[in-house]
């Protein structure tokens, strides 16, 4: 009876989940019809239009979406705002917004539980553990997921802070040498972006889309500032906007710039070193310099014990 009820829920559910990806048959109706004649002045049209599914199983959707939406609340709640996610996700480049991200930290909740539970089986194959420890275990593996996809997020932004940082200098050369060959800023602007592959060429990219729909450069370069928060960067949108609003030549102040830029970097390099240089101590004292005196000392131990 059991098995037998199972097997008809997962039929029914099977057969509805593909009569819903069934599209409908007859004729459109007049809203469907006029909706791409009326987007641009309709939000409407517009909703209608860009309505997609958003799941491959809209029945799945339906049943599981309430409380999908629950737990993300939830989720958002115990580990703080929005803000800082937003600005991460913003520094690594990626679409996903807040909410999308707190999904997918759901799902690798899941999936870490998932594995402590199949881990927990498996160690009770070979030895019995008490239920306190199972729970543990789970628990553990659940919150190793959520931390694990905040960790990837986090290094992803740090990487790519990092790639804008070594671009940096080189992008304020060469709109320092577009200026001084007689082009404004937009137009040296728009040649970095056409010609360089960096990821702060792509920026600059999107500050000139918003600037061809009508976004002051100004305006624009502040929002890049803002969105990816690198101080150099700042610094440098600080003193264009600053030279463009008092009317100061922008060569001069970007061949500073990019110099200030390029003494940051080897600072930081330095900075690294030093870091590095005092972890590198922990082998030599703990490893290399107990192998030696072992290879200085045995050989005269060993020499003693056979004159003996």
């Amino acid at each position: 009876m059991v098995w037998g009820l199972l097997c008809g829920v997962a039929l029914g559910v099977g057969l509805w989940s593909m009569a819903s990806l069934v599209p409908a048959l007859g004729r459109p109706r007049l809203v469907h019809r006029l909706a791409p004649y009326v987007a641009d002045v309709s939000d409407n049209a517009r909703t209608m239009l860009a309505r997609r599914p958003s799941d491959p199983l809209p029945v799945f959707g339906a049943l599981l979406g309430p409380a999908t939406v629950y737990l993300r609340e939830m989720l958002g709640r115990v580990l703080g705002g929005t803000a800082t996610i937003e600005m991460r996700l913003r520094q690594a480049g990626s679409t996903m917004t807040a909410s999308t991200f707190r999904s997918s930290q759901l799902v690798w909740t899941v999936g870490g539980i998932s594995v402590g539970v199949v881990a927990t089986v498996a160690l009770t194959q070979m030895q019995t553990l008490p239920l306190a420890m199972h729970a543990v275990a789970v628990m553990l593996s659940g919150v190793a997921g959520l931390v694990l996809r905040d960790y990837l997020l986090q290094r992803a932004a740090s990487a790519r802070m990092a790639r804008m940082a070594s671009e940096l200098p080189t992008i304020l050369e060469f709109l320092t040498l577009s200026l001084s060959a007689g082009e404004g800023i937009l137009d040296a602007l728009r040649r970095v972006s056409r010609i360089s592959r960096g990821q702060l060429a792509a920026e600059f990219g999107m500050v000139l889309a918003e600037v061809n729909t009508g976004v002051p450069l100004t305006d624009s370069l502040n929002r890049l500032a803002h969105g990816v928060r690198l101080p150099a960067l700042s610094r440098s949108v600080e003193q264009i906007t600053g030279a463009l609003e008092r009317g100061t030549p922008l060569a001069e102040v970007l061949r500073a710039q990019a110099q200030d830029a390029r003494d940051d970097a080897k600072r930081e390099l330095l900075e690294v070193a030093g870091k590095k240089e005092v972890a590198m101590l922990v082998p030599l004292i703990f490893l290399i310099l107990p192998i030696t005196v072992v290879f200085a000392i045995f050989p005269g131990i060993f020499v003693l014990q056979v004159g003996f």
